[in-house]
């Protein structure tokens, strides 16, 4: 669930409990269609009967794919200012792929403020640590941090 605080506590934000997406299921259907967004038809990621000879034992999921979702899965786990008129992906400081999404697999994302800078009146850079969980594995799909700037109305 989005939690809407006044811009000025946007910084209290930092290093509290981390927030948590629900889990989605990434099967075949979606792996199919991000390999055809991306050209990426690697036989681990589309050839189900090719995949079952590897170590996964199944088709798994791009690691981009993986990354790609980190957007829809914050988008209900944010903290965002009041009077937020955008959010803009700012980029990533640093990204991490730990292990790979098994076709099947349900997964959601672990969200921590890292930082706020307010870069001029209304403009908030967020920092963020984001763990991608895989449901039922302890080790994560990836970790990544997150930047985005966030503009509210003045």
């Amino acid at each position: 669930m989005v939690h809407i605080v006044p811009k000025d506590q946007l910084k209290d934000s930092i290093g509290k409990e981390p927030r948590l997406s629900d889990w989605l299921l990434i099967d075949q259907d979606r792996i199919n269609l991000f390999a055809d967004a991306t050209l990426d038809h690697q036989f681990i990621h589309v050839d189900a009967e090719k995949a079952k000879q590897t170590p996964f034992g199944s088709t798994i999921a791009h690691g981009y794919l993986t990354l790609s979702l980190l957007s829809h899965l914050t988008e209900k786990c944010a903290i965002m200012p009041e009077d937020l008129a955008m959010v803009i992906n700012y980029g990533l400081n640093k990204v991490r792929f730990l292990q790979p999404v098994k076709v099947g697999s349900h997964v959601r994302a672990q969200v921590q403020t890292k930082d706020v800078t307010e870069r001029s009146p209304g403009q908030f850079l967020v920092t963020s640590t984001i763990t991608i969980e895989i449901k039922g594995e302890d080790k994560p799909a990836l970790i990544a941090e997150s930047l985005a700037l966030f503009i509210v109305n003045e």
